[in-house]
């Protein structure tokens, strides 16, 4: 049985009940797992109320705002990490975003705009995050991230997304090649399509769920419960020889050619 109690978890990314990272955090949670969440400011503080509302039920004993597009919010949630416990642990990357009228029709329409959003959304701050991360990480530590099978195949609208999880599975290596002498690991799932805030700005994401469900070989696609505890395993020390690599949760999608 997976056991991460007396591990500090930083998990980024929950925008609501269907977010990958929300089913990450449940699961690390029931493993034991202290853990810290980070929500997406905005003007109104309505993602801090929703967020807050939704993740109550796990009581993280950390609640910060964290735009990674805002230096000062990014170096005050780790300076409150060394501040309230001292170390970290386990640190889960689920950030990304383009803009929704760079997900479909041609990828070299793509504008220089929302080509440098999607990647230093999508790509730059999990290398940001982990150079933080790093001196935190004393006794050790594992770095979960979430990339597509749109960074490795060309994905229908996909677009500018694929170029961010290439990029961003690439960091992946070179931080694992980077933290490793320290035993930090640094590991990315690659998650099935499945329905998400996210997933929905995606042109034909519903049919591209159909699809993984009549093609993948166990004919569905996966949930973010199958995701966390996938993403559990990573933390775990049950996973302590595995780093560097890419981990398909995708109900068998990838091994298909079609």
């Amino acid at each position: 049985m997976l056991n991460l109690t007396g591990k500090n978890a930083l998990v980024t990314g929950i925008a609501n009940n269907r977010s990958i990272a929300w089913g990450i955090a449940q699961q690390l949670h029931k493993a034991g797992a202290n853990l810290g969440i980070t929500y997406l400011p905005d003007e109104r503080g309505k993602m801090e109320k929703k967020v807050a509302e939704l993740v109550e039920p796990l009581n993280p004993s950390l609640f910060l705002p964290c735009n990674v597009q805002d230096e000062d919010q990014i170096k005050s949630t780790f300076e409150t990490i060394r501040d309230q416990w001292g170390k970290l642990d386990i640190l889960i990357h689920c950030l990304a975003f383009a803009s929704k009228d760079d997900l479909t029709g041609d990828f070299s329409q793509t504008s220089r705009s929302g080509f440098n959003t999607a990647l230093e959304i999508s790509t730059y701050s999990l290398v940001q995050l982990s150079g933080l991360a790093k001196p935190l990480m004393t006794e050790g530590g594992s770095i979960v991230t979430l990339t597509y099978l749109g960074g490795v195949r060309a994905i229908p609208n996909y677009n500018v997304m694929g170029i961010a999880k290439a990029g961003l599975e690439m960091s992946v290596r070179y931080l694992a090649a980077e933290l490793g002498p320290q035993n930090i690991r640094v590991n990315a799932i690659s998650a099935g399509p499945i329905r998400t805030l996210a997933s929905s700005a995606v042109g034909g994401i519903l049919d591209m769920i159909h699809h993984v469900e009549e093609v993948a070989p166990l004919r569905r696609t996966v949930t973010q419960l199958e995701v966390g505890n996938a993403a559990a395993f990573l933390c775990s020390d049950l996973s302590t020889g595995i780093t560097g690599q890419i981990l398909y949760v995708d109900a068998g999608y990838e091994i298909m050619g079609m």
